[in-house]
Protein backbone atom coordinates (compact mmCIF):
# COMPACT_ATOMS: atom_id res chain seq x y z
CA UNK A 1 0.00 0.00 0.00
CA UNK A 2 1.33 3.41 -0.99
CA UNK A 3 0.71 6.73 0.76
CA UNK A 4 -0.40 9.69 -1.37
CA UNK A 5 -0.66 13.35 -0.37
CA UNK A 6 -3.40 15.19 -2.32
CA UNK A 7 -3.45 18.98 -1.99
CA UNK A 8 -5.96 21.14 -3.91
CA UNK A 9 -5.97 24.92 -4.10
CA UNK A 10 -8.76 26.66 -2.19
CA UNK A 11 -9.84 29.14 -4.88
CA UNK A 12 -13.48 28.11 -5.11
CA UNK A 13 -14.56 24.46 -4.83
CA UNK A 14 -13.51 23.37 -8.32
CA UNK A 15 -10.04 22.10 -7.56
CA UNK A 16 -11.26 20.00 -4.64
CA UNK A 17 -14.29 18.50 -6.40
CA UNK A 18 -12.39 17.44 -9.51
CA UNK A 19 -9.93 15.64 -7.23
CA UNK A 20 -12.72 13.52 -5.77
CA UNK A 21 -12.67 10.86 -8.55
CA UNK A 22 -8.86 10.73 -8.35
CA UNK A 23 -9.00 10.14 -4.58
CA UNK A 24 -11.73 7.54 -5.02
CA UNK A 25 -9.56 5.69 -7.53
CA UNK A 26 -6.54 5.75 -5.20
CA UNK A 27 -8.62 4.42 -2.29
CA UNK A 28 -10.21 1.74 -4.49
CA UNK A 29 -6.72 0.42 -5.27
CA UNK A 30 -5.96 0.14 -1.56
CA UNK A 31 -3.73 3.17 -1.14
CA UNK A 32 -3.74 5.55 1.80
CA UNK A 33 -4.64 9.16 1.02
CA UNK A 34 -3.92 12.22 3.13
CA UNK A 35 -5.79 15.38 2.15
CA UNK A 36 -3.87 18.62 2.71
CA UNK A 37 -5.97 21.73 2.14
CA UNK A 38 -7.75 24.63 3.81
CA UNK A 39 -11.06 26.48 3.86
CA UNK A 40 -13.93 25.26 1.71
CA UNK A 41 -11.70 22.84 -0.22
CA UNK A 42 -10.83 21.03 2.99
CA UNK A 43 -14.44 21.14 4.20
CA UNK A 44 -15.85 19.49 1.08
CA UNK A 45 -13.19 16.76 0.97
CA UNK A 46 -13.62 15.99 4.67
CA UNK A 47 -17.35 15.59 4.08
CA UNK A 48 -16.70 13.37 1.07
CA UNK A 49 -13.97 11.25 2.71
CA UNK A 50 -14.63 11.32 6.48
CA UNK A 51 -12.32 8.35 7.11
CA UNK A 52 -9.35 9.80 5.26
CA UNK A 53 -6.63 11.59 7.16
CA UNK A 54 -6.56 15.35 6.58
CA UNK A 55 -4.19 18.21 7.35
CA UNK A 56 -4.98 21.92 7.63
CA UNK A 57 -2.60 23.32 5.02
CA UNK A 58 -3.01 27.07 4.32
CA UNK A 59 -2.51 28.36 0.79
CA UNK A 60 -2.97 31.98 -0.30
CA UNK A 61 -6.02 34.22 -0.72
CA UNK A 62 -7.12 34.91 -4.27
CA UNK A 63 -6.75 38.60 -5.22
CA UNK A 64 -10.23 38.94 -6.72
CA UNK A 65 -11.89 42.29 -7.07
CA UNK A 66 -15.54 43.21 -6.74
CA UNK A 67 -15.20 44.76 -10.21
CA UNK A 68 -13.21 43.98 -13.39
CA UNK A 69 -9.75 44.58 -11.94
CA UNK A 70 -8.54 41.01 -11.51
CA UNK A 71 -5.45 41.28 -13.73
CA UNK A 72 -3.99 44.49 -12.19
CA UNK A 73 -4.80 43.29 -8.68
CA UNK A 74 -3.20 39.93 -9.42
CA UNK A 75 -0.05 41.61 -10.75
CA UNK A 76 0.11 43.90 -7.73
CA UNK A 77 -0.21 40.89 -5.42
CA UNK A 78 2.62 38.95 -7.09
CA UNK A 79 5.32 39.76 -4.47
CA UNK A 80 2.97 38.52 -1.74
CA UNK A 81 2.07 35.47 -3.81
CA UNK A 82 5.72 34.54 -4.33
CA UNK A 83 6.38 34.76 -0.59
CA UNK A 84 3.27 32.68 0.09
CA UNK A 85 4.35 30.01 -2.42
CA UNK A 86 7.78 29.85 -0.78
CA UNK A 87 6.12 29.41 2.63
CA UNK A 88 3.79 26.79 1.15
CA UNK A 89 6.79 24.82 -0.10
CA UNK A 90 8.55 25.08 3.27
CA UNK A 91 5.39 23.78 4.97
CA UNK A 92 5.29 20.84 2.56
CA UNK A 93 8.87 19.92 3.44
CA UNK A 94 7.86 19.88 7.12
CA UNK A 95 4.86 17.64 6.31
CA UNK A 96 7.03 15.23 4.33
CA UNK A 97 9.58 15.10 7.16
CA UNK A 98 6.93 13.83 9.60
CA UNK A 99 5.43 11.01 7.49
CA UNK A 100 6.43 8.75 4.64
CA UNK A 101 4.78 9.56 1.31
CA UNK A 102 5.18 7.83 -2.03
CA UNK A 103 3.54 10.47 -4.22
CA UNK A 104 2.51 14.12 -3.96
CA UNK A 105 -0.40 15.39 -6.08
CA UNK A 106 -0.86 19.16 -6.25
CA UNK A 107 -3.97 20.61 -7.82
CA UNK A 108 -2.77 24.06 -8.87
CA UNK A 109 -0.80 24.72 -5.67
CA UNK A 110 2.45 26.14 -6.94
CA UNK A 111 4.58 25.33 -3.89
CA UNK A 112 3.44 21.72 -3.44
CA UNK A 113 6.31 19.80 -5.02
CA UNK A 114 9.27 17.85 -3.71
CA UNK A 115 12.75 17.00 -4.91
CA UNK A 116 12.66 13.70 -2.98
CA UNK A 117 9.08 12.47 -3.51
CA UNK A 118 7.58 12.11 -7.02
CA UNK A 119 5.29 15.08 -7.59
CA UNK A 120 2.40 15.49 -10.01
CA UNK A 121 0.68 18.76 -10.92
CA UNK A 122 -3.00 18.91 -11.96
CA UNK A 123 -3.99 21.84 -14.15
CA UNK A 124 -6.08 22.44 -17.25
CA UNK A 125 -4.32 25.77 -17.77
CA UNK A 126 -0.96 25.31 -19.48
CA UNK A 127 -1.37 28.62 -21.25
CA UNK A 128 -2.81 31.80 -19.75
CA UNK A 129 -5.33 34.02 -21.50
CA UNK A 130 -5.21 37.73 -20.71
CA UNK A 131 -6.94 40.76 -22.24
CA UNK A 132 -5.17 42.32 -25.23
CA UNK A 133 -3.94 45.20 -23.07
CA UNK A 134 -1.90 42.70 -21.05
CA UNK A 135 -0.56 40.61 -23.96
CA UNK A 136 3.11 41.10 -22.89
CA UNK A 137 2.28 39.42 -19.57
CA UNK A 138 0.65 36.53 -21.45
CA UNK A 139 3.87 36.01 -23.43
CA UNK A 140 6.07 36.35 -20.34
CA UNK A 141 3.95 33.73 -18.57
CA UNK A 142 5.21 31.03 -20.95
CA UNK A 143 8.77 30.84 -19.49
CA UNK A 144 7.30 31.21 -16.00
CA UNK A 145 5.10 28.18 -16.66
CA UNK A 146 8.11 26.27 -17.97
CA UNK A 147 10.01 27.02 -14.74
CA UNK A 148 7.00 25.81 -12.74
CA UNK A 149 6.47 22.63 -14.76
CA UNK A 150 10.11 21.62 -14.36
CA UNK A 151 9.42 21.13 -10.63
CA UNK A 152 6.99 18.26 -11.34
CA UNK A 153 7.49 14.78 -12.72
CA UNK A 154 4.21 14.82 -14.66
CA UNK A 155 1.31 17.18 -15.40
CA UNK A 156 -2.23 15.82 -15.45
CA UNK A 157 -4.45 17.90 -17.72
CA UNK A 158 -8.15 17.13 -17.09
CA UNK A 159 -9.11 17.72 -20.70
CA UNK A 160 -9.21 15.89 -24.00
CA UNK A 161 -6.15 16.37 -26.24
CA UNK A 162 -6.13 19.52 -28.42
CA UNK A 163 -8.77 19.21 -31.11
CA UNK A 164 -12.51 19.54 -31.72
CA UNK A 165 -13.56 18.17 -28.31
CA UNK A 166 -11.04 20.08 -26.19
CA UNK A 167 -13.01 21.75 -23.39
CA UNK A 168 -10.30 24.24 -22.44
CA UNK A 169 -9.34 25.34 -25.94
CA UNK A 170 -6.02 27.14 -26.08
CA UNK A 171 -5.66 27.04 -22.30
CA UNK A 172 -4.71 23.34 -22.24
CA UNK A 173 -2.28 23.39 -25.19
CA UNK A 174 1.34 22.79 -24.12
CA UNK A 175 3.53 25.75 -25.10
CA UNK A 176 6.98 24.41 -24.22
CA UNK A 177 8.98 21.21 -24.63
CA UNK A 178 8.96 20.82 -20.84
CA UNK A 179 5.17 20.73 -20.78
CA UNK A 180 4.92 18.49 -23.84
CA UNK A 181 7.28 15.95 -22.24
CA UNK A 182 5.33 15.82 -18.98
CA UNK A 183 1.70 16.25 -19.99
CA UNK A 184 -0.91 13.51 -19.61
CA UNK A 185 -4.34 14.34 -21.02
CA UNK A 186 -6.65 12.45 -18.68
CA UNK A 187 -9.93 13.58 -20.24
CA UNK A 188 -12.62 15.10 -18.03
CA UNK A 189 -12.49 14.36 -14.29
CA UNK A 190 -15.79 15.00 -12.54
CA UNK A 191 -17.25 14.01 -9.19
CA UNK A 192 -20.69 14.13 -10.85
CA UNK A 193 -22.01 11.06 -12.70
CA UNK A 194 -25.03 10.21 -14.80
CA UNK A 195 -27.89 8.46 -13.01
CA UNK A 196 -31.25 7.23 -14.28
CA UNK A 197 -33.92 9.69 -13.19
CA UNK A 198 -36.70 11.92 -14.45
CA UNK A 199 -35.77 15.48 -15.42
CA UNK A 200 -38.44 17.02 -13.22
CA UNK A 201 -36.58 20.25 -12.36
CA UNK A 202 -36.90 23.14 -14.79
CA UNK A 203 -33.68 24.74 -13.53
CA UNK A 204 -30.74 24.18 -11.24
CA UNK A 205 -28.74 27.28 -10.33
CA UNK A 206 -25.24 26.62 -8.97
CA UNK A 207 -23.66 29.66 -7.33
CA UNK A 208 -19.93 29.16 -6.83
CA UNK A 209 -16.51 30.75 -6.90
CA UNK A 210 -14.37 32.83 -4.56
CA UNK A 211 -15.66 35.76 -2.58
CA UNK A 212 -16.82 38.46 -2.98
CA UNK A 213 -18.15 37.45 -6.38
CA UNK A 214 -20.00 34.40 -5.06
CA UNK A 215 -22.08 36.60 -2.75
CA UNK A 216 -22.63 39.24 -5.45
CA UNK A 217 -24.02 36.63 -7.84
CA UNK A 218 -26.18 35.17 -5.06
CA UNK A 219 -27.85 38.55 -4.51
CA UNK A 220 -28.43 39.08 -8.25
CA UNK A 221 -29.91 35.61 -8.73
CA UNK A 222 -32.21 35.68 -5.70
CA UNK A 223 -33.56 39.08 -6.71
CA UNK A 224 -34.33 37.84 -10.26
CA UNK A 225 -35.97 34.51 -9.44
CA UNK A 226 -39.45 36.03 -9.55
CA UNK A 227 -39.00 36.76 -13.27
CA UNK A 228 -38.45 33.11 -14.28
CA UNK A 229 -41.34 30.93 -15.34
CA UNK A 230 -40.85 27.52 -13.80
CA UNK A 231 -39.31 26.13 -10.67
CA UNK A 232 -36.01 24.83 -9.50
CA UNK A 233 -33.28 24.68 -6.90
CA UNK A 234 -30.58 27.22 -6.04
CA UNK A 235 -27.34 25.85 -4.57
CA UNK A 236 -25.56 28.67 -2.76
CA UNK A 237 -22.22 26.85 -2.74
CA UNK A 238 -21.15 27.69 0.80
CA UNK A 239 -20.14 24.56 2.78
CA UNK A 240 -18.88 26.65 5.71
CA UNK A 241 -22.37 28.08 6.30
CA UNK A 242 -24.69 25.93 8.47
CA UNK A 243 -26.78 23.79 6.15
CA UNK A 244 -30.18 25.40 5.67
CA UNK A 245 -33.06 25.14 3.20
CA UNK A 246 -35.46 27.98 2.44
CA UNK A 247 -38.39 28.40 0.04
CA UNK A 248 -38.90 31.37 -2.29
CA UNK A 249 -42.08 30.83 -4.28
CA UNK A 250 -41.52 27.80 -6.50
CA UNK A 251 -37.81 27.79 -5.69
CA UNK A 252 -35.80 25.95 -3.04
CA UNK A 253 -32.54 27.52 -1.84
CA UNK A 254 -29.93 25.35 -0.12
CA UNK A 255 -26.67 26.59 1.42
CA UNK A 256 -24.73 23.46 0.47
CA UNK A 257 -25.38 19.84 -0.49
CA UNK A 258 -23.21 16.74 -0.62
CA UNK A 259 -21.70 15.52 -3.85
CA UNK A 260 -24.35 12.81 -4.08
CA UNK A 261 -27.19 15.31 -3.62
CA UNK A 262 -25.72 17.68 -6.18
CA UNK A 263 -25.31 14.81 -8.63
CA UNK A 264 -29.00 13.95 -8.30
CA UNK A 265 -30.07 17.58 -8.76
CA UNK A 266 -27.89 18.09 -11.84
CA UNK A 267 -29.29 14.93 -13.40
CA UNK A 268 -32.86 16.07 -12.70
CA UNK A 269 -32.38 19.58 -14.12
CA UNK A 270 -33.42 20.36 -17.67
CA UNK A 271 -31.23 23.48 -17.65
CA UNK A 272 -28.24 24.41 -15.46
CA UNK A 273 -27.27 28.00 -14.64
CA UNK A 274 -23.69 28.25 -13.39
CA UNK A 275 -20.28 29.87 -13.53
CA UNK A 276 -18.03 28.98 -16.44
CA UNK A 277 -15.52 27.53 -14.00
CA UNK A 278 -13.75 24.62 -15.58
CA UNK A 279 -14.80 21.99 -13.05
CA UNK A 280 -18.46 22.93 -13.44
CA UNK A 281 -18.08 22.70 -17.21
CA UNK A 282 -16.67 19.19 -16.85
CA UNK A 283 -19.80 18.30 -14.89
CA UNK A 284 -21.96 19.48 -17.79
CA UNK A 285 -19.86 17.38 -20.17
CA UNK A 286 -20.10 14.34 -17.90
CA UNK A 287 -23.89 14.59 -17.84
CA UNK A 288 -24.27 15.44 -21.50
CA UNK A 289 -26.35 18.53 -20.70
CA UNK A 290 -27.73 20.27 -23.78
CA UNK A 291 -28.97 23.45 -22.07
CA UNK A 292 -26.98 25.71 -19.76
CA UNK A 293 -26.46 29.40 -19.07
CA UNK A 294 -22.89 30.36 -18.20
CA UNK A 295 -22.08 33.40 -16.04
CA UNK A 296 -18.30 34.02 -15.92
CA UNK A 297 -16.84 35.55 -12.78
CA UNK A 298 -16.17 39.23 -13.62
CA UNK A 299 -12.51 39.90 -14.31
CA UNK A 300 -11.54 36.21 -14.21
CA UNK A 301 -9.97 35.96 -17.64
CA UNK A 302 -10.04 32.16 -17.79
CA UNK A 303 -13.82 31.97 -17.30
CA UNK A 304 -14.35 34.85 -19.72
CA UNK A 305 -12.28 33.09 -22.37
CA UNK A 306 -14.09 29.77 -21.88
CA UNK A 307 -17.47 31.47 -22.16
CA UNK A 308 -16.37 33.12 -25.42
CA UNK A 309 -14.93 29.83 -26.69
CA UNK A 310 -18.19 27.96 -26.03
CA UNK A 311 -20.23 30.70 -27.69
CA UNK A 312 -17.99 30.42 -30.75
CA UNK A 313 -18.57 26.67 -30.87
CA UNK A 314 -22.34 27.06 -30.32
CA UNK A 315 -22.11 24.84 -27.24
CA UNK A 316 -23.61 27.09 -24.52
CA UNK A 317 -24.96 30.63 -24.12
CA UNK A 318 -23.08 32.98 -21.82
CA UNK A 319 -23.91 36.31 -20.22
CA UNK A 320 -21.92 38.81 -18.16
CA UNK A 321 -22.93 38.99 -14.52
CA UNK A 322 -23.80 42.71 -14.53
CA UNK A 323 -25.92 42.33 -17.71
CA UNK A 324 -27.81 39.26 -16.55
CA UNK A 325 -31.52 39.05 -17.38
CA UNK A 326 -32.53 35.52 -16.47
CA UNK A 327 -35.79 35.40 -18.42
CA UNK A 328 -34.18 36.68 -21.63
CA UNK A 329 -30.95 34.73 -21.33
CA UNK A 330 -32.68 31.45 -20.57
CA UNK A 331 -34.68 31.90 -23.74
CA UNK A 332 -31.42 32.19 -25.68
CA UNK A 333 -30.16 28.86 -24.27
CA UNK A 334 -32.50 26.91 -26.53
CA UNK A 335 -30.43 27.83 -29.59
CA UNK A 336 -27.28 26.02 -28.41
CA UNK A 337 -26.45 22.32 -28.75
CA UNK A 338 -24.25 21.46 -25.74
CA UNK A 339 -20.91 19.67 -25.73
CA UNK A 340 -20.12 16.92 -28.25
CA UNK A 341 -19.87 13.34 -27.00
CA UNK A 342 -16.62 12.41 -25.22
CA UNK A 343 -15.18 9.75 -22.84
CA UNK A 344 -16.54 9.99 -19.28
CA UNK A 345 -14.83 10.06 -15.89
CA UNK A 346 -15.03 6.31 -15.11
CA UNK A 347 -13.14 5.45 -18.28
CA UNK A 348 -10.74 8.35 -17.81
CA UNK A 349 -9.79 7.56 -14.19
CA UNK A 350 -9.15 3.91 -15.07
CA UNK A 351 -6.78 4.96 -17.84
CA UNK A 352 -5.18 7.60 -15.59
CA UNK A 353 -4.40 5.02 -12.93
CA UNK A 354 -3.28 2.25 -15.28
CA UNK A 355 -1.12 4.43 -17.52
CA UNK A 356 0.28 6.95 -15.03
CA UNK A 357 -0.40 6.64 -11.31
CA UNK A 358 0.29 2.91 -11.04
CA UNK A 359 3.83 3.53 -12.23
CA UNK A 360 4.53 5.47 -9.03
CA UNK A 361 2.49 3.40 -6.60
CA UNK A 362 2.86 -0.28 -7.54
Amino acid sequence: MAHVLVSPLNWGLGHATRDIPVIRTLLAHGHEVTIAACGSALSVLRQEFPDARSIEYPDYPVPYSSGHLFVPKFCAAMPFMLRAVAQEHATLEAILAKDQYDLVISDNRLGVFSSTVPSIFISHQLHYHLPFLFWPAEILAIPVNMYLHERYDRIIVPDNPPGPISLAGKLSRPQTDVARERVFFSGILSSTRQIACTQDLDYLIVISGPEPQRTILEKIILADLKNIEGSGVVLLGNPQRPKATTRTGDWTCVSYVSTEEKTELMNRAQCVICRSGYTTLMELAELGKKRALLIPTPGQTEQEYLSWYYEQNSWYHSQEQDRLDLAEDLGMCRHYRGFPAMPKTAENTKRLYDELLAGYLE
